[in-house]
């Protein structure tokens, strides 16, 4: 496994990452979720994503346990805040971060965060009190560096101008969706961040499973996968396009090719871009997670690179809207 600093951090993050979003505590069962958390372990995985929404705090609450005994200094644990957590909890208010930060720690037993990010940005509170409230739950040693996720350009110029003028902590990492199907980010985010000592931190870089061809665009989903699941196919829809699952399977020469297998290779295709620290994998198998993990430090020919791009884009256009 190899490791890339986070931002303008002193983190240190694994290539690959484990997140739980739909999959722990909601999803998957216990023991087949702490054998993928075992197996990440193994394989060199340092840090684990997971938010306070995902299963309303179940994600969190089976992290707090399957985490109990480990070395805290041997991981970095990253959640979120801003979805509602209730009928009234929601958003990125002082009081509301200060409450959500709280219950998370609660339920993963732990006094601190290594990274708490902004799950979206919250037009209903001004930007002042949230960067406010950040700066205080970092003074507080609650939480050691700050992030966002799916922040426009506009937003995150203006929390780096209020960094830069010492009137709060600045953020380290940027959590957008980004994948051969999924490229918008290459267009403002990533060049705004690469600029300012902002790292990617990649949601679905597989396409919630689409990039690993295992859906065919001429038979139904088959039993066990995301897309047959009640818990967990419900954002996947967009992405079984017939299309775009006939132009993933014309990348399956190009990963033979490399010598991959097709995940090792559309994971190789993200770690590609130097501002991405780490891309977070999804796993319901342990095997899953090990396939994923030898990602980790390929270099893929720069021609496959193109290719892959040209079948994508030639098949969908560029999928970012």
């Amino acid at each position: 496994m190899k490791y890339r600093k986070l931002g303008d951090s002193d983190l240190n993050v694994s290539e690959i990452s484990l997140g739980s979003w739909l999959t722990y505590g909601v999803g998957v069962e216990a023991d087949k979720a702490r054998a993928c958390l075992e197996e990440a372990f193994n394989q060199g995985i340092n840090f684990i994503d997971t938010a306070n929404v995902y299963g309303r705090g179940a994600a969190e609450t089976f992290l707090g346990e399957a985490l109990q005994g480990r070395p805290r200094d041997s991981y970095v644990l990253a959640t979120k805040v801003f979805f509602p957590m209730s009928n009234t909890d929601h958003g990125l208010s002082q009081a509301q971060i200060e409450k959500q930060l709280d219950a998370s720690l609660q339920r993963l037993r732990t006094d601190f965060v290594d990274l708490y990010q902004c799950h979206r940005y919250d037009p209903a509170t001004p930007l002042e009190e949230t960067m406010e409230a950040l700066t205080r739950a970092v003074a507080s040693g609650k939480v050691r560096y700050i992030g966002f996720s799916e922040w426009n350009s506009q937003q995150i110029q203006a929390a780096l101008d209020m960094a830069g003028s010492g009137r709060a902590a600045k953020f380290v990492s940027s959590q957008p969706q980004y994948s051969l199907l999924w490229r918008e980010p290459e267009d403002e985010v990533i060049p705004l961040c690469a600029e300012n000592g902002i790292s990617q931190i990649v949601w679905s870089p597989l396409g919630q499973g689409v990039l690993s061809g295992k859906y065919d665009p001429d038979r139904p989903p088959p039993a066990g996968s995301r897309a047959k699941s009640d818990e967990m196919g419900g954002f996947i829809s967009w992405l079984l396009k017939p299309e775009i699952l006939r132009a993933v399977q014309q990348l399956r020469p190009l990963a033979d090719e490399a010598a991959l297998t097709l995940p090792q290779f559309a994971l190789a295709w993200v770690l590609r871009e130097p501002n991405v620290a780490s891309a977070i994998i999804g796993a319901s198998r342990p095997e899953q997670v090990l396939e994923n993990a030898a990602a980790s430090g390929v270099v893929v020919d720069t021609q496959l690179v193109a290719r892959a791009e040209e079948i994508i884009e030639n098949a969908i256009g560029r999928v970012d809207a």
